[in-house]
């Protein structure tokens, strides 16, 4: 067990040693939020939906988490390219251990990156509808880190070069986004598109943010919570499996 918090500790010092780090995970968020929020509000209040601010904040904080979790494969195949990762898998320790390490590091920092950006969609104008629903909205967050953690580990697994993983980027990650509902509500979708949707794991975290954060919900948070606990134990699995397989 102390692998894995060694690893965990690894990760996070790789992040907060890094102020440039930090201030470019905001850039693209704001970048949404500024374009976005304030660019189709008006849109949004003439179709009698209210503060499009409201509603697209929670899905840009869990953009912002998808993306920090899945460059968590990145992370991966960098240290497998320079020999970083062949260092650590000649420790006398189980595989899997390295694995669930580096994954709740690269989880717990996209949760802290989430966090930043709530803030700054605090500071734009954005105000949570029930102050005491925020421990609900930090664990759906947390669980939206371990799925995207998961997935990003399981892809880094089974590739071997980082030009590869930026085409899984713009043929996964990019559609798991933009079919999310991040940006648009789900109800009164076209069936095929609301049947996508339904099989969009990131759907149902922002959709349990939302319901955390404003009180609005299309699945219910329950049907939320459920699915991401299951796909993130499926993740984790998967990615354990395919790191176990890694050849160096």
């Amino acid at each position: 067990m102390s692998a894995i918090y060694i690893l965990w500790l690894r990760e996070l010092r790789r992040y907060t040693r890094s102020r440039v780090q930090i201030l470019a995970s905001l850039g693209q968020p704001v970048l949404y939020l500024v374009a976005l929020g304030f660019g189709m509000g008006a849109v949004y209040r003439q179709a009698g939906r209210g503060s499009y601010l409201q509603f697209v904040a929670p899905g840009v904080i869990a953009m912002t988490v998808l993306f920090s979790a899945t460059f968590s494969g990145i992370a991966l195949l960098w240290d497998r390219q320079f020999g970083f990762l062949k260092e650590t898998l000649v420790a006398p320790v189980p595989r899997v251990f390295i694995m669930l390490g580096r994954t709740c590091g690269a989880a717990t920092v996209a949760l802290m990156q989430g966090c930043l950006v709530a803030i700054v969609c605090v500071i734009a104008g954005f105000r949570p509808a029930n102050l005491a629903l925020l421990p609900e909205g930090i664990a759906f967050l947390a669980l939206i880190a371990l799925v995207f953690a998961g997935l990003g580990t399981t892809v880094g697994s089974s590739l071997k070069d980082m030009q590869g993983f930026q085409m899984v980027m713009n043929f996964l990650f990019m559609p798991i986004f933009f079919l999310s509902g991040a940006l648009y509500p789900l109800d009164h979708l076209p069936a095929v598109l609301a049947a996508v949707t339904r099989v969009d794991p990131l759907s149902y975290g922002v959709d349990g943010l939302r319901s955390a954060l404003i009180e609005q919900a299309h699945f219910g948070p329950t049907v939320d919570a459920t699915v991401l606990v299951i796909l993130a134990a499926t993740f984790i699995g998967l990615g354990a499996w395919r790191f176990s397989r890694i050849e160096v």
